[in-house]
């Protein structure tokens, strides 16, 4: 029994002891099938896209490593934060765990009996003319259903696991939000490394048109030096300010995210830091079946499984008697001042059995939609495992591949960098064409951006590979934000 079935069973017991041991007096045989989780439908371990690769690594799992250790940046921590605190999304996850948990206590409060208090006054017409009245008031029990058979078990396990499902589903909504705000952060600080590097490169090539339109006013170079180097300087002028819309565009999602404009500090910060000096801890993958109890998707959909075998309890005790009381206990008079006195005192019990003989085949096909419902819920348990494994394994396949190529990048661009120092050499003193400086300038400019792209997929991969491993979440926040249980 989990921790929090747990705490709605000491609950019960704290609210209405008398009436849960009536319950369990006139309670009967479960009729709920016995639950054996499905499975695992996927490999032993996950797979390796190089053969020498290296094993994971060791230490605390993903799971157990809260985000404020993961993400050691305090900038990238302050938004976090404040995405748990704001985001509306998330917001929209703990009301529907509020909304869960009133039907489960609905259903929990069908297995007792409702007791009111009750008056009435009833007028007859006798055949002399006369009117006849009776006053009546008292206390009074409707419709308890006698659940013998568990039917109104039944659905209260089914709205338990229901709610539980809910709260899986917004332990996953958090987990998603963390790893969102923190890709965010990293891909401004990528827009923003890029539009350094492009202000840094239009200003080069800036100069290079001013020196080779000299060098044309002079005779020292052609017209199609000098068109040559503002082709390339528009270039990269038309690449800064797409860069420009781009970072936009990627500061407004974040502040989705954050449910809140983007703290002037932090905003401020990007321009005195770059993705070179973010540094994330890897951490190990462990083996598919880690999962099973590490992904709040995945205990989703096992908690949505255990609802619908619980209905499928419901439909086959709907095939047996339903058996009610209705119940009163006052006092009636035919006038008003003679209510309460003594002689006016009685107890009505009013028993009521249902057993069900003919319904068109009602019954039957309500069974088979519950067995069709838990059948579906295992597939996509199974789905959901598939999926889970997946995601871990494409997040490895970038842990295993994106540093080798991130360390062929960084050869490259130290070599194009190079490149470009020996064309420009071999220009001015008349051994090279302009033709082959502008090649080095624009390929250095491409191999630079695709450092900070590729560094930039290399930390979200490893953000991802957190995720998927089912860190993100602690329990601190959720007992901060989920209801009380009463």
């Amino acid at each position: 029994m989990s921790k929090t079935r747990q705490a709605l069973s000491r609950s019960t017991l704290r609210s209405a002891p008398t009436a849960l041991a009536l319950a369990l007096l006139l309670g009967g045989c479960s009729m709920i099938p016995s639950y054996e989780r499905p499975a695992n439908p996927t490999a032993a371990t996950f797979p390796r896209v190089q053969p020498g690769a290296s094993a994971s690594p060791s230490g605390t799992s993903a799971a157990e490593l809260p985000w404020t250790r993961f993400y050691s940046d305090p900038r990238l921590r302050q938004l976090i934060e404040l995405a748990l605190a704001n985001n509306r999304d998330l917001r929209v996850s703990v009301l529907n765990i509020q909304q869960a948990q009133a039907a489960f206590q609905i259903k929990r409060a069908d297995q007792y009996p409702t007791l009111n208090l009750a008056g009435n006054l009833s007028s007859n017409l006798t055949s002399a003319g006369n009117v006849s009245k009776l006053y009546s008031a008292g206390l009074q029990v409707s419709a308890w259903e006698l659940d013998f058979f568990g039917r109104v078990a039944s659905l209260k396990e089914q709205a338990l696991a229901q709610y539980l499902a809910t709260d899986e589903a917004r332990k996953s909504a958090q987990i998603s939000l963390v790893a969102s705000v923190a890709n965010g952060w990293l891909t401004l600080q990528a827009d923003q490394e890029l539009l350094s590097l492009t202000r840094q490169t239009l200003a080069s090539r800036e100069d290079s048109v001013r020196l080779t339109r000299l060098r044309f006013d002079s005779g020292a170079a052609s017209e199609l030096d000098l068109r040559q180097a503002e082709s390339l300087a528009e270039s990269a002028r038309a690449t800064q300010v797409q860069l420009l819309r781009q970072r936009a565009q990627d500061e407004n999602a974040l502040v989705l995210l954050l449910g809140q404009a983007l703290p002037a500090e932090v905003s401020n910060s990007l321009m005195h830091t770059g993705l070179s000096e973010t540094r994330l801890p890897d951490v190990p993958a462990g083996l598919p079946s880690d999962l099973l109890t590490a992904r709040p998707d995945i205990r989703q959909a096992e908690q949505s499984l255990l609802a619908a075998n619980a209905n499928i309890g419901a439909a086959r005790a709907a095939f047996f008697p339903r058996i009610s009381l209705t119940a009163g206990y006052g006092s009636a008079s035919g006038q008003l001042s003679g209510l309460f006195k003594d002689g006016s005192w009685g107890f009505t019990p009013t028993p009521q059995i249902v057993l069900p003989l003919f319904d068109a085949g009602r019954n039957q096909a309500g069974l088979d939609s519950a067995k069709a419902g838990r059948d579906i819920a295992v597939a996509q348990y199974e789905k959901a495992i598939q999926s889970a494994f997946r995601e871990v394994a494409d997040a490895l396949a970038g842990r295993d591949t994106l540093g080798d190529q991130l360390r062929a990048l960084e050869a490259q661009a130290k070599a194009d960098s190079r490149r470009l120092q020996l064309a420009d050499l071999r220009y001015q003193s008349g051994v090279a064409s302009y033709l082959d400086l502008l090649d080095a300038q624009r390929t250095l400019f491409a191999t630079q951006q695709s450092l900070v792209q590729t560094r930039l997929a290399q930390l979200q991969s490893q953000v991802t590979l957190y995720k998927v491993l089912g860190g993100g979440w602690t329990e601190a926040v959720a007992t901060a934000a989920a209801p009380t249980t009463r």
